[in-house]
């Protein structure tokens, strides 16, 4: 056998034993693909993954399914992502809590946010919004943050503040808003967003630090009273409501959420930029973009590597707020 034969022979090899590999990634997905959502249905991060879902089945020919796994401020979920193989077949909805929060917030942590994730892409950033409920703000004459924070300071205890669960951006927005005006208020964390907007809805809460989307349809329905946002500037979704650094005294308040697509580390980074490129493509579909913005949200879709930074500067940002606030999870 000549010298060009053999070399033949062995390039042949090799095509034929990295095949299998290659082909395998190209015929991604081949069965239905998991998004796990780490709250219960009809919150913020449920609402997004909801409406990003069909998008994501459409260009890929493969369902995407929504998976609500809630519990610990989602760190039950996060943790069972972490877990899963790096295979292509389960994202993770993490918000600000769960790679932003929770690793100062809570005692123990079932994971490590930046070692045992692979980030896709931001989804959408949005501001939260200090709601109340309306009889429960008439019957204490709450009008404004001012009212507010006057009613508190006379009646430490009095005011429920409900949130989507402990280490959430909505508990540690109300935290922070305590701690700067020197106010107490009891926390009742929930298993989600909209069990917590329920019972605010029914009056056994007062008031929650909400993330707009959720809160928006009771808002515009005039079933619950909107304060402030917490954004450093107003939200477009509702122009005529002041932040609270505006609506005073309360300089320098500033907390807002965001919600973005993560992966199992090890997960291949060709269906990592994959799954980067047809979402950042459904958030600028005129449609959806139009349908998430009139809900607060700012929709996102950048790199993988623009996600980890931003993971990176939360985790420290977040990491002073909860110190400053003396919250802990055990």
């Amino acid at each position: 056998m000549n010298r060009l034969t053999r070399r033949h022979l062995v390039l042949a090899g090799l095509t034929l034993a990295l095949a299998p590999a290659a082909w395998a990634q190209a015929a991604w997905p081949t069965k239905p693909v998991r998004i796990v959502v780490p709250f219960a249905p009809g919150g913020t991060t449920d609402i997004l993954a909801r409406a990003l879902a069909p998008e994501l089945s459409r260009a890929f020919g493969q369902q995407f399914i929504i998976d609500n796994k809630p519990g610990a401020g989602g760190n039950v979920g996060a943790a069972e992502v972490a877990r899963a193989p790096a295979d292509g077949y389960t994202f993770l909805m993490g918000t600000v809590g769960t790679h932003g929060i929770n690793v100062s917030l809570y005692s123990k942590m079932p994971y490590d946010p930046v070692k045992d994730f692979a980030p896709v892409t931001l989804v959408a950033g949005v501001p939260n919004v200090l709601v109340m409920n309306p009889a429960k703000a008439a019957e204490y004459r709450i009008d404004s943050v001012p009212d507010l924070i006057r009613f508190a300071r006379a009646n430490p205890g009095k005011l429920n503040m409900a949130s989507s669960g402990n280490g959430t951006s909505i508990h540690l927005s109300g935290e922070l808003f305590k701690t700067m005006t020197g106010t107490f208020m009891v926390h009742f964390p929930y298993r989600g967003s909209a069990p917590a907007v329920t019972d605010l809805l029914g009056g056994q809460m007062d008031l929650m630090f909400d993330n707009l989307p959720s809160s928006m349809p009771h808002i515009r329905a005039g079933k619950l009273k909107a304060l402030a946002v917490t954004s450093a500037s107003r939200s477009d979704a509702l122009p005529d409501v002041p932040t609270i650094a505006e609506a005073g005294p309360v300089k320098g308040y500033e907390a807002s959420s965001w919600f973005g697509l993560l992966a199992p580390a090890g997960t291949p980074a060709d269906i990592i930029n994959r799954v980067q490129q047809e979402t950042a493509k459904a958030l600028a579909n005129p449609a959806i973009k139009e349908r998430l913005q009139s809900q607060g949200a700012i929709p996102s879709g950048n790199t993988p590597a623009e996600f980890a930074r931003l993971i990176d500067s939360e985790i420290r940002k977040w990491a002073a707020v909860v110190k400053a606030s003396g919250a802990k999870v055990d």
